[in-house]
């Protein structure tokens, strides 16, 4: 079975509430192996907005890509997710970082729908600082570890700050 990672983040509302219920409906349809813990990370791109919850967890599915990402994005709208501005605040975020070894990407005529490993996943800190929790020696293809990739993110530490251990106390 694939395993998969799975970003999450939150600055709108109750912020752990948000990431606990997307991950609670999201782990009736796959196997959640592992949770991160829970880090408060300053917004980036468009800073003029609240701080981020953020946390990753590690999972196995038989759901292929797309069809992973499409229960993603029903599930940030079960949550509760209003569309707004890129980069912008959100209720919830789920983002397919990575897929096993698998190097993806799918558009059509008129988007890029989905690529795998998240392309944007060596300058987000807050996204490696809780991959790093659960899963240091993934590789990304094409790109490196994830604890390599987090070390090469060292200048921006201040910026992400563990706040609790667990995203489900267990």
């Amino acid at each position: 079975m694939p395993e998969a990672l799975i970003a999450l983040g939150s600055n709108v509302g109750d912020r752990l509430a948000f990431l606990r219920k997307a991950v609670g409906v999201l782990a009736e349809i796959v196997c959640v192996r592992a949770l991160s813990a829970i880090y408060e990370t300053a917004p980036m791109y468009v800073t003029d907005q609240p701080p981020y919850l953020n946390a990753a967890i590690r999972i196995d599915t038989n759901l292929s890509p797309m069809a992973l990402l499409t229960k993603l994005k029903e599930i940030e709208r079960l949550v509760g997710r209003h569309d707004g501005r890129r980069y912008g605040p959100r209720e919830i975020d789920l983002d397919l970082v990575g897929y096993g070894a698998l190097a993806y990407r799918y558009s059509d005529a008129k988007k890029l729908w989905l690529q795998v490993p998240h392309p944007r996943t060596p300058e987000r800190r807050f996204v490696l600082e809780p991959l790093a929790d659960i899963a240091p020696e993934y590789v990304l293809p094409g790109l490196d570890r994830v604890d390599r990739l987090l070390r090469q993110t060292e200048g921006d530490a201040e910026t992400v700050r563990r706040i609790d251990d667990a995203l489900f106390p267990i």
